[in-house]
Protein backbone atom coordinates (compact mmCIF):
# COMPACT_ATOMS: atom_id res chain seq x y z
CA UNK A 1 0.00 0.00 0.00
CA UNK A 2 0.96 3.29 -1.23
CA UNK A 3 2.14 6.16 1.83
CA UNK A 4 -1.05 8.37 1.79
CA UNK A 5 1.34 11.48 1.89
CA UNK A 6 2.64 10.96 -1.95
CA UNK A 7 -0.94 10.63 -3.07
CA UNK A 8 -1.77 13.37 -5.57
CA UNK A 9 -4.95 14.14 -4.09
CA UNK A 10 -3.58 15.10 -0.90
CA UNK A 11 -0.80 17.36 -2.31
CA UNK A 12 -3.38 19.26 -4.53
CA UNK A 13 -5.61 19.60 -1.79
CA UNK A 14 -2.62 21.36 0.49
CA UNK A 15 -1.31 23.07 -2.49
CA UNK A 16 -5.12 24.95 -2.67
CA UNK A 17 -5.97 25.78 0.77
CA UNK A 18 -2.61 27.16 0.76
CA UNK A 19 -3.39 29.38 -2.09
CA UNK A 20 -6.45 30.23 -0.99
CA UNK A 21 -5.13 31.57 2.18
CA UNK A 22 -2.61 33.05 0.25
CA UNK A 23 -5.07 35.36 -2.04
CA UNK A 24 -7.10 36.29 1.26
CA UNK A 25 -9.90 34.06 0.69
CA UNK A 26 -10.20 31.95 3.62
CA UNK A 27 -9.17 33.78 6.88
CA UNK A 28 -9.18 32.22 9.88
CA UNK A 29 -10.99 28.85 9.73
CA UNK A 30 -13.13 30.34 6.54
CA UNK A 31 -13.48 28.08 3.79
CA UNK A 32 -13.92 24.24 3.58
CA UNK A 33 -13.25 21.99 0.48
CA UNK A 34 -14.52 18.53 -0.16
CA UNK A 35 -13.17 16.21 -3.25
CA UNK A 36 -14.76 13.10 -4.44
CA UNK A 37 -12.62 10.34 -4.81
CA UNK A 38 -12.74 7.30 -6.93
CA UNK A 39 -13.04 3.99 -4.41
CA UNK A 40 -9.98 2.80 -6.43
CA UNK A 41 -7.66 6.06 -5.62
CA UNK A 42 -8.63 6.03 -2.30
CA UNK A 43 -7.53 1.90 -2.05
CA UNK A 44 -4.15 2.75 -3.03
CA UNK A 45 -3.19 4.61 0.10
CA UNK A 46 -5.63 2.80 2.58
CA UNK A 47 -7.05 0.20 4.18
CA UNK A 48 -10.84 1.20 3.50
CA UNK A 49 -11.89 -1.43 5.73
CA UNK A 50 -10.33 0.35 8.85
CA UNK A 51 -13.15 2.86 10.58
CA UNK A 52 -11.36 4.76 12.71
CA UNK A 53 -14.69 6.69 13.83
CA UNK A 54 -18.22 7.10 12.64
CA UNK A 55 -19.20 10.80 12.16
CA UNK A 56 -22.97 11.89 11.93
CA UNK A 57 -23.79 13.46 8.92
CA UNK A 58 -27.02 15.38 10.12
CA UNK A 59 -29.15 14.77 7.05
CA UNK A 60 -30.06 11.35 4.58
CA UNK A 61 -27.14 11.73 1.88
CA UNK A 62 -28.43 7.62 0.80
CA UNK A 63 -27.41 9.02 -3.08
CA UNK A 64 -23.56 9.07 -2.12
CA UNK A 65 -24.00 6.01 -0.16
CA UNK A 66 -19.92 4.35 -0.37
CA UNK A 67 -18.46 7.72 -1.62
CA UNK A 68 -15.05 8.83 0.02
CA UNK A 69 -14.31 12.38 -0.20
CA UNK A 70 -11.46 13.99 1.26
CA UNK A 71 -12.15 17.23 3.20
CA UNK A 72 -11.06 20.05 5.33
CA UNK A 73 -11.98 20.20 9.37
CA UNK A 74 -14.32 21.72 11.41
CA UNK A 75 -12.27 24.79 12.80
CA UNK A 76 -9.12 24.54 10.79
CA UNK A 77 -7.12 26.89 9.64
CA UNK A 78 -6.37 26.99 5.75
CA UNK A 79 -2.71 28.05 6.36
CA UNK A 80 -2.24 25.06 8.86
CA UNK A 81 -3.25 22.47 6.19
CA UNK A 82 -0.31 22.36 4.65
CA UNK A 83 2.03 21.65 7.37
CA UNK A 84 -0.24 19.39 8.93
CA UNK A 85 -2.89 17.58 6.81
CA UNK A 86 -3.66 14.34 8.68
CA UNK A 87 -5.00 17.05 11.64
CA UNK A 88 -6.99 19.65 8.79
CA UNK A 89 -7.99 16.87 6.91
CA UNK A 90 -10.32 13.82 7.05
CA UNK A 91 -10.66 10.91 4.22
CA UNK A 92 -14.37 9.53 5.02
CA UNK A 93 -16.89 7.64 3.24
CA UNK A 94 -20.79 7.86 3.08
CA UNK A 95 -21.93 4.75 5.21
CA UNK A 96 -24.88 2.20 3.97
CA UNK A 97 -27.52 4.02 5.52
CA UNK A 98 -26.69 7.36 4.33
CA UNK A 99 -26.76 8.69 7.99
CA UNK A 100 -22.85 9.16 9.18
CA UNK A 101 -19.63 9.26 7.42
CA UNK A 102 -16.55 6.53 8.20
CA UNK A 103 -13.05 8.56 8.80
CA UNK A 104 -10.93 6.38 7.19
CA UNK A 105 -7.96 9.12 7.93
CA UNK A 106 -7.51 12.04 9.04
CA UNK A 107 -9.03 14.31 11.91
CA UNK A 108 -5.97 12.73 13.96
CA UNK A 109 -6.99 15.48 17.21
CA UNK A 110 -10.16 14.13 17.39
CA UNK A 111 -12.03 16.52 15.09
CA UNK A 112 -14.65 16.18 12.82
CA UNK A 113 -15.50 17.39 9.27
CA UNK A 114 -16.37 21.16 8.48
CA UNK A 115 -20.07 22.40 9.59
CA UNK A 116 -20.74 22.90 5.72
CA UNK A 117 -20.19 19.33 4.92
CA UNK A 118 -23.06 18.99 4.38
CA UNK A 119 -24.12 21.46 2.82
CA UNK A 120 -21.19 20.50 0.69
CA UNK A 121 -22.54 16.29 -0.48
CA UNK A 122 -26.04 18.34 -0.88
CA UNK A 123 -24.36 20.24 -4.10
CA UNK A 124 -22.18 17.03 -5.03
CA UNK A 125 -25.71 15.46 -5.38
CA UNK A 126 -27.10 18.51 -7.32
CA UNK A 127 -24.06 18.67 -9.72
CA UNK A 128 -23.85 14.95 -10.06
CA UNK A 129 -26.95 15.06 -12.01
CA UNK A 130 -26.07 17.74 -14.21
CA UNK A 131 -22.25 16.46 -14.67
CA UNK A 132 -21.42 13.26 -13.78
CA UNK A 133 -17.68 14.45 -13.49
CA UNK A 134 -18.07 16.72 -11.01
CA UNK A 135 -15.73 16.30 -7.92
CA UNK A 136 -15.02 19.34 -6.09
CA UNK A 137 -16.84 22.10 -3.91
CA UNK A 138 -15.42 24.63 -2.83
CA UNK A 139 -16.59 27.37 -0.40
CA UNK A 140 -14.33 30.53 0.37
CA UNK A 141 -14.83 34.05 1.49
CA UNK A 142 -12.79 36.16 -1.48
CA UNK A 143 -12.93 39.63 -0.36
CA UNK A 144 -14.53 41.73 -3.54
CA UNK A 145 -17.15 39.68 -4.32
CA UNK A 146 -18.04 39.60 -0.72
CA UNK A 147 -18.49 43.30 -0.34
CA UNK A 148 -19.95 43.51 -3.29
CA UNK A 149 -22.98 42.31 -2.15
CA UNK A 150 -23.31 45.04 -0.17
CA UNK A 151 -23.63 47.90 -2.69
CA UNK A 152 -25.05 45.46 -5.64
CA UNK A 153 -28.42 44.06 -6.30
CA UNK A 154 -28.74 40.45 -5.43
CA UNK A 155 -30.97 39.01 -8.47
CA UNK A 156 -28.94 36.27 -10.76
CA UNK A 157 -29.19 38.11 -13.64
CA UNK A 158 -28.31 40.95 -12.31
CA UNK A 159 -25.00 40.07 -10.55
CA UNK A 160 -23.89 38.01 -13.06
CA UNK A 161 -24.53 40.45 -16.06
CA UNK A 162 -22.29 43.07 -13.89
CA UNK A 163 -19.69 40.30 -13.47
CA UNK A 164 -19.73 39.40 -17.62
CA UNK A 165 -19.17 43.12 -18.45
CA UNK A 166 -16.10 43.71 -15.61
CA UNK A 167 -13.61 41.72 -17.45
CA UNK A 168 -13.63 39.81 -20.99
CA UNK A 169 -13.02 36.16 -20.31
CA UNK A 170 -16.63 35.78 -17.66
CA UNK A 171 -18.68 34.84 -20.12
CA UNK A 172 -16.77 32.68 -21.27
CA UNK A 173 -15.60 31.23 -18.07
CA UNK A 174 -19.19 31.10 -16.33
CA UNK A 175 -21.50 31.88 -19.25
CA UNK A 176 -24.47 30.18 -17.00
CA UNK A 177 -23.92 33.17 -14.99
CA UNK A 178 -23.89 33.10 -10.94
CA UNK A 179 -27.00 32.10 -8.29
CA UNK A 180 -27.37 34.69 -5.77
CA UNK A 181 -28.72 33.83 -1.92
CA UNK A 182 -29.63 36.37 0.35
CA UNK A 183 -27.95 35.77 3.81
CA UNK A 184 -28.82 32.97 5.41
CA UNK A 185 -27.49 31.13 8.74
CA UNK A 186 -24.51 29.52 7.67
CA UNK A 187 -24.18 25.46 8.58
CA UNK A 188 -27.84 24.98 8.69
CA UNK A 189 -29.55 22.52 5.95
CA UNK A 190 -31.59 25.21 5.27
CA UNK A 191 -28.52 26.93 3.21
CA UNK A 192 -27.51 23.79 2.14
CA UNK A 193 -30.73 22.94 0.38
CA UNK A 194 -30.89 26.60 -1.22
CA UNK A 195 -27.35 26.01 -2.31
CA UNK A 196 -28.47 23.11 -3.96
CA UNK A 197 -30.97 24.00 -5.53
CA UNK A 198 -29.01 26.96 -6.85
CA UNK A 199 -26.37 24.38 -8.00
CA UNK A 200 -28.81 22.76 -10.96
CA UNK A 201 -27.97 25.74 -12.97
CA UNK A 202 -24.92 27.23 -11.82
CA UNK A 203 -21.12 26.06 -10.76
CA UNK A 204 -21.08 29.39 -8.70
CA UNK A 205 -23.78 30.26 -5.83
CA UNK A 206 -22.73 33.53 -4.16
CA UNK A 207 -24.06 33.81 -0.31
CA UNK A 208 -24.55 37.36 0.15
CA UNK A 209 -22.42 38.97 2.95
CA UNK A 210 -20.21 35.72 3.30
CA UNK A 211 -18.56 33.82 0.28
CA UNK A 212 -18.98 32.06 -2.44
CA UNK A 213 -19.43 28.41 -3.62
CA UNK A 214 -17.94 26.69 -6.29
CA UNK A 215 -18.38 23.78 -7.99
CA UNK A 216 -15.80 21.79 -11.05
CA UNK A 217 -14.43 18.45 -12.19
CA UNK A 218 -11.45 19.53 -10.56
CA UNK A 219 -10.21 21.65 -8.52
CA UNK A 220 -8.24 23.87 -10.73
CA UNK A 221 -12.34 24.40 -12.57
CA UNK A 222 -13.92 24.94 -8.96
CA UNK A 223 -10.61 27.58 -8.17
CA UNK A 224 -10.44 29.05 -11.63
CA UNK A 225 -14.22 29.64 -11.55
CA UNK A 226 -13.74 31.74 -8.32
CA UNK A 227 -10.94 33.63 -9.57
CA UNK A 228 -12.41 34.52 -12.01
CA UNK A 229 -15.31 36.26 -10.34
CA UNK A 230 -13.35 37.73 -7.88
CA UNK A 231 -11.10 39.37 -10.59
CA UNK A 232 -14.47 40.88 -12.28
CA UNK A 233 -16.10 41.80 -8.65
CA UNK A 234 -12.26 43.65 -8.23
CA UNK A 235 -12.92 45.61 -10.84
CA UNK A 236 -16.08 45.94 -9.99
CA UNK A 237 -15.56 47.24 -6.92
CA UNK A 238 -12.73 49.71 -7.90
CA UNK A 239 -15.03 51.45 -10.51
CA UNK A 240 -18.41 51.49 -8.84
CA UNK A 241 -18.27 55.02 -8.11
CA UNK A 242 -16.67 56.15 -10.92
CA UNK A 243 -18.21 57.68 -14.40
CA UNK A 244 -18.96 55.01 -16.89
CA UNK A 245 -16.97 56.03 -19.54
CA UNK A 246 -16.71 52.42 -21.35
CA UNK A 247 -18.17 49.20 -20.95
CA UNK A 248 -18.81 45.65 -22.88
CA UNK A 249 -22.15 46.11 -24.66
CA UNK A 250 -24.47 42.85 -24.64
CA UNK A 251 -23.91 43.29 -28.35
CA UNK A 252 -20.42 42.42 -27.54
CA UNK A 253 -21.16 40.06 -25.18
CA UNK A 254 -22.89 37.69 -27.11
CA UNK A 255 -20.21 38.01 -29.62
CA UNK A 256 -17.55 36.80 -27.32
CA UNK A 257 -20.08 33.94 -26.27
CA UNK A 258 -20.62 33.15 -30.48
CA UNK A 259 -16.94 33.24 -30.28
CA UNK A 260 -15.89 30.81 -27.90
CA UNK A 261 -19.15 28.10 -28.49
CA UNK A 262 -20.37 28.85 -25.15
CA UNK A 263 -23.96 28.22 -24.09
CA UNK A 264 -24.58 31.52 -22.42
CA UNK A 265 -27.57 32.32 -20.57
CA UNK A 266 -29.06 34.68 -23.09
CA UNK A 267 -32.52 36.02 -21.12
CA UNK A 268 -29.18 37.56 -18.80
CA UNK A 269 -28.35 39.88 -22.10
CA UNK A 270 -30.60 42.33 -23.98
Amino acid sequence: MNDIFTAPFLTEMRQTAANMYRLGWDERNGGNISLLLDEAEAQKYLDTTHILRTLPLGFDAAALVGKYFLVTGTGKYFKNVDGDPETNLGLVRISNDGQNAELLWGYKDGGRFTSEFPAHLMSHMARLKIDPENRVIMHCHPTNLLAMTYVHELSNQAFSHTLWQMSTECIVVFPEGVGVLPWMLCGTNEIGEATAKKMQDYRLVVWSMHGIYGAGKTMDEAFGLIETAEKAAQIYMLTAHLPRINTITDNQLKLLAEAFKVDYRKEFLK
